[in-house]
């Protein structure tokens, strides 16, 4: 699966923690994150990442594009909802509805975050495999016809 990662400036530990903690879990999977969140969570737990710009210059919405084309199969994304004024609002915006239009699981909190984690460790997230063109499953259905 294709998990993205992001998280605000006050959430970044918190995220990094939870990444430690489901590290097990979360290294069987591809990873991507916003540039320093990745970095953050690298440095912690030794995953391999793919980084994004950071969110406050194209990273968010570089997410946003790869949800819209099906390249994400999930969103972990700790924010902080006391900015109630930020720039960057417009952007969040964006990429939770890419999330609803596309059905892209995510995960705003560290809850739901663990539900998630623990539904893809359960094998719950499975459809998305199906659902998603590039996905492991429908690549190697792609080589057998």
């Amino acid at each position: 699966m294709e998990i993205a990662i992001i998280a605000d400036d006050t959430k970044k530990e918190l995220m990094t923690q939870f990444c430690i903690a489901y590290s097990g879990i979360l290294g069987r999977h591809n990873l991507c994150a916003t540039l320093i969140t990745g970095k953050f969570i690298a440095d912690a737990t030794g995953l391999e990442i793919e980084y994004m710009l950071p969110g406050d210059v194209g990273g968010v919405e570089q997410i946003a594009s790869r949800i819209a084309y099906n390249e994400i199969d999930m969103l972990l994304y700790f924010r902080d909802s006391s900015r109630e004024n930020s720039p960057w609002l417009e952007s969040e915006r964006h990429l939770l509805r890419e999330c609803d239009i596309n059905n892209v699981p995510v995960a705003t909190n560290i809850a739901t975050a663990e539900v998630l984690v623990l539904a893809l460790e359960r094998g719950s997230l499975d459809w998305r495999e199906i659902v998603n063109p590039r996905s492991e499953y429908n690549r190697r259905r792609k080589g057998q016809q």
